[in-house]
């Protein structure tokens, strides 16, 4: 007998705030993407926990700044063991509150988790300063790189925890304390390591976590006077609504944003590791990846030749529930959004463009109690002009669409001619071609001949509208620090 809603027990979170946790007067609900259920109740934070968390941060942080790169390191690495002790229940916690798979969150997710605390835990310690003699004067110059203080992380629901332990260790690994607030559509992950931060050493108030909607804990922790420093990963909109809400108070901003990211084929590629590569890098979490392949532009002479493979490829990659360990794809993360992706495919068909495999080609075979989930099968378009909006608009889902191109100069001002410039693929065995385009392209990472091959030491982040900034090893030091010249005469 199915239960009504009056009587499901439901996950209950609080914030986390001044190393205790905290329950809030009101909730948001919180649904199953695999079923389109009710699970989880997330407190619909506002100013005055916001406020909470701020005054704890601060108070948290003159003992915390004092603590050496190697104390917090020491933490840091401990954080990340209690995350790897108790991997398969952040697994399947992360899954069922995403949509993902199993797999994608066991192999991914909660790995990188783990390694973005234990990365920085490591590089923190191996920067250096700059120094100058200046003999004529009788001066020694050097500098000095201090934390900020308060740091605001705004991370988003694509990769829960994957994203929050990116921002919050190179902040509390150079000494600052944080407020964060996770996307209130994913917020398990970052309450499950909110249980962890006492047992791994991290002093009440330098990890804060508060939970709401953009609109109210967001904003309050944005325009918050004594929140220096804003690490954001989320969309174009938002991040414009950040950036006035900051201007008057001068704040740091780092902005990862969205992408549009074209893949570019040229005839002499290795076409059975450039399809298998750019299946994945389409549809990988349900396309929900900032730097998913949306655009696949390929040179004249192949192009028959590689949609056709490529559609093969990609009927083959299947979608269905997350915990059946043979599906590649799982549910897309809301209703909302599942429609926003299907209005794509319903405007291409519109305007004349070929709908090869997917949404409303094929149907998926889904068991009863996931019939209401928010589930899309990965979708191969044709045939639209590069101005459809289409072409132009990030999607987000398991879409993707393929053009013809005939000329080097054609490839790299279409795989240009969008607003955003985060990341692109160049698939070609020519290295001066292969220079040439990396040089060319409008994006803050290029790859050639593979796809999110990453090393954290590098700098990441978008041109354009896709972001301001770039987080990584160094970037990142440098992000969550502020620089000071000491000159001083002999």
């Amino acid at each position: 007998m199915q239960k009504t809603p009056e009587q499901r027990s439901f996950l209950i979170l609080e914030n986390y705030i001044g190393g205790k946790f905290v329950p809030c007067r009101n909730y948001i609900d919180s649904y199953d993407p695999s079923t389109g259920e009710v699970y989880c109740k997330v407190p619909d934070s506002g100013k005055e926990e916001v406020d909470a968390a701020v005054a704890a941060a601060k108070e948290a942080f003159p003992d915390w700044s004092a603590w050496s790169p190697q104390q917090r390191g020491q933490v840091l690495n401990k954080l990340a063991d209690l995350i790897e002790a108790h991997l398969a229940e952040f697994v399947l916690a992360e899954s069922r509150d995403q949509g993902k798979t199993i797999t994608f969150a066991r192999t991914v997710d909660i790995p990188r988790s783990a390694y973005n605390l234990r990365f920085f835990a490591s590089s923190v310690l191996h920067h250096t300063s700059d120094c100058t003699h200046m003999d004529q004067a009788g001066c020694l110059n050097y500098t000095i790189r201090s934390p900020v203080g308060v740091a605001g992380l705004i991370s988003p629901w694509n990769l829960p925890l994957y994203l929050l332990t990116w921002k919050i260790a190179p902040a509390i690994a150079t000494g600052n304390t944080v407020v964060a607030k996770p996307s209130e559509m994913t917020s398990v992950t970052a309450w499950m390591m909110c249980k962890l931060l006492e047992q791994a050493g991290v002093p009440p108030g330098v990890v804060n976590i508060v939970f709401g909607s953009g609109p109210k804990a967001g904003d309050a922790l944005v325009g918050h006077p004594d929140v220096p420093i804003i690490s954001f990963t989320g969309s174009t909109a938002t991040a414009q609504r950040i950036t006035e809400r900051s201007a008057p108070f001068c704040k740091k901003l780092s902005l990862e944003l969205g992408g549009k990211n074209p893949a570019i084929v040229f005839a002499d590629a290795d076409l059975d590791q450039c399809i298998q590569t750019t299946v994945r890098s389409s549809f990988s979490n349900q396309g929900e990846i900032c730097l998913c392949t949306s655009r696949v532009y390929v040179e004249r002479s192949i192009y028959s030749e590689f949609l056709e493979r490529f559609v093969t490829a990609a009927k083959k990659w299947k979608t269905g529930v997350p915990s059946d360990p043979s599906n590649n794809n799982g549910a897309l993360i809301s209703k909302e959004h599942l429609e926003k992706v299907r209005s794509f495919v319903a405007l291409a068909r519109s305007e004349g463009g070929v709908i090869h495999c997917g949404e409303g080609v094929d149907q998926l075979d889904l068991p009863e109690q996931n019939k209401s989930g928010y589930y899309m099968p990965v979708t191969v378009i044709s045939g639209l002009p590069d101005s459809s909006r289409v072409m132009q608009e990030e999607i987000f889902g398991p879409v993707v669409c393929v053009s013809p191109f005939d000329t080097e100069d054609e490839a790299v001002s279409r795989g240009n001619g969008v607003r955003y410039g985060l990341g692109a693929t160049v698939w070609s065995q020519d290295v001066g071609k292969v220079h040439r385009m990396a040089n060319r392209l409008q994006a803050g990472l290029v790859w050639t001949n593979c796809w999110l091959i990453r090393d954290l030491n590098l700098p990441f982040g978008g041109m354009k509208n896709s972001g301001l900034g770039r987080e990584g090893g160094k970037d990142s030091y440098h992000f969550f620090t502020e620089v000071k010249t000491v000159t001083i005469k002999r």
